[in-house]
């Protein structure tokens, strides 16, 4: 895929000063949402994606101000290549955004989880979201952008089976709070949505990747955790049958990236209003009890 697709990109940017902004696993979901709002609002979007043709179908809703990029956040060199494109549009002038969105969901009880899930888990929630900063900070710092990193209530309060996923997000929360102090000289924003159950294809991805785990654990696992399992992928389909439309983190993320002063943390969704109130006033037992209940969860 020719990853800029008009020739004259940059003189338009050089005349009508657009502010860019990078958004990555803009492939579907809230990734995608973002990129389009984005363009919408007049910025010009470098959208970051593993498949070319999710790249071009993208382009074709958001016309000439929506550039793919293929961009990998586990791949050095695809973060590299992805930065020296956008340094060669944007010149000068740097970044006004850097959206870090790319996620997956990996859930499993962490008694059995393959080690190597775990890894994966971290390395793209976790891992991956610092080499795309580190990557495209001195573009952020030349243009006084901001970073608006994808997170989850699930960084504040987990349930069973869903402690990789809530670790990653957890350590999101650490490294959004270290990267808000540490780059405040040079007046760079950085803030962190939380968002609740919002209907994107992350569902039935996930859903996908517990049955292939699922079906690589032993009998002796099956056999522990059967009941587990059907009880949380019960909260889980009622959780996405509930779930919010992207707009509402698309909102967030807009006023992260252009509020006068935008918030360090943003709650979207009223299941994450609640939980974040359960975790604040309740204590841990009592937030184990009330879930369990919820959750049907055996005893």
């Amino acid at each position: 895929m020719n990853q800029i697709n008009q020739t004259n990109l940059i003189d338009q940017m050089n005349q009508i000063n657009q502010m860019a902004v990078v958004v990555t696993g803009a492939s579907t979901g809230i990734g995608a949402a973002c990129a389009l709002d984005c363009v919408s609002r007049g910025m010009t979007v470098f959208a970051g994606v593993r498949d070319s043709r999710a790249g071009e179908a993208l382009a074709a809703k958001g016309g000439p101000s929506i550039i793919p990029i293929m961009l990998d956040v586990t791949d050095e060199s695809s973060i590299a290549r992805s930065v020296e494109v956008v340094q060669r549009v944007v010149g000068s002038a740097g970044l006004g955004g850097l959206v870090n969105n790319a996620g997956i969901v990996i859930g499993s009880p962490l008694e059995v989880i393959p080690l190597s899930q775990l890894r994966k888990q971290l390395e793209v929630n976790v891992i991956g979201q610092i080499a795309v900063t580190q990557g495209f900070l001195p573009l952020l710092r030349r243009g006084r952008g901001r970073i608006v990193n994808m997170g989850s209530i699930a960084g504040r309060g987990t349930i069973p089976l869903l402690g990789p996923y809530s670790a990653s997000k957890y350590a999101l929360e650490a490294l959004t709070d270290a990267l808000r102090m540490e780059l405040r000289p040079w007046g760079i924003q950085v803030s962190i949505i939380e968002p609740g159950a919002i209907a994107t294809p992350i569902w039935e991805k996930s859903a996908k990747e517990a049955e292939g785990l699922e079906a690589s654990a032993s009998e002796e696992a099956k056999a522990l955790y059967r009941e587990a399992v059907i009880r949380i992928r019960e909260a889980i389909a009622q959780a996405a049958q509930r779930a919010i439309p992207p707009e509402a983190v698309v909102r967030a993320v807009h006023h992260a990236l252009t509020a006068d002063r935008p918030r360090t943390r943003y709650l979207v969704g009223t299941d994450a209003k609640l939980r974040a109130w359960m975790v604040k006033w309740l204590p841990d037992r009592v937030q184990d009890r009330l879930l369990g209940w919820a959750l049907k969860y055996p005893r």
